[in-house]
């Protein structure tokens, strides 16, 4: 497939679609999709892909008996998202469950591209509980579809469908197919009405 600077600024992929052009250009195929999306941009700015190198890699390992402290590193020690880091966080925070958040993946995943070795759980919740500006973070640009829907639930006249999801996917792969911001507005669902009728 041919690929222009201007069709990863105005197109949306998906994450399969991104590894894919990845891969046809021997790129890195690991990562999120604003990394992804970083590799095909220094291909087409003329890095050769030899000299493109994975931002982060997927080999952490942790034994079982491994238990995550203050002091555990966020990257090198094997730190993951999984049920024994869901029970310490449950814990600092002093709740029965305990639910990930966006920022906490953002905030690892920069982490882990900067390399930042001696960064500790400590300096995660810290810089966690801080954070005020983390929605700037290019991140953010992959929860495009997640922000779509939540904005055209919160319409009232989203309510007048039937079916929902496939109203707003309806819309979405029209704003995805055009060069326009992927976000929802009243306005676009007054303009393609007729193409979001429940059959």
């Amino acid at each position: 497939m041919q690929l222009t600077k201007d069709d990863l600024i105005e197109c949306y992929f998906y994450k399969t679609e991104l590894i894919q052009l990845c891969r046809e250009r021997g790129l890195p195929t690991y990562g999120t999709k604003a990394e992804l999306n970083q590799y095909l941009i220094l291909f087409l700015n003329g890095t050769n892909p030899s000299d493109i190198n994975p931002f982060r890699t997927n080999n952490n390992k942790i034994s079982a008996e491994t238990k995550i402290t203050f002091d555990t590193r966020l990257i090198g020690d094997g730190f993951k998202f999984n049920s024994e880091a869901r029970l310490f966080f449950a814990n600092y925070y002093h709740v029965k469950k305990f639910s990930f958040k966006k920022e906490m993946a953002i905030i690892k995943r920069r982490v882990e591209t900067q390399k930042q070795t001696d960064y500790t759980i400590r300096d995660f919740i810290t810089e966690f509980e801080n954070t005020t500006q983390i929605s700037d973070n290019p991140e953010e640009q992959t929860y495009q579809w997640n922000n779509f829907v939540k904005d055209f639930n919160r319409d009232p006249a989203s309510k007048n469908f039937n079916s929902r999801m496939k109203t707003a996917a309806r819309l979405w792969n029209i704003v995805k197919a055009t060069n326009k911001p992927k976000k929802y507005s009243h306005d676009l669902l007054h303009r393609y009405s007729q193409q979001t009728q429940d059959p």
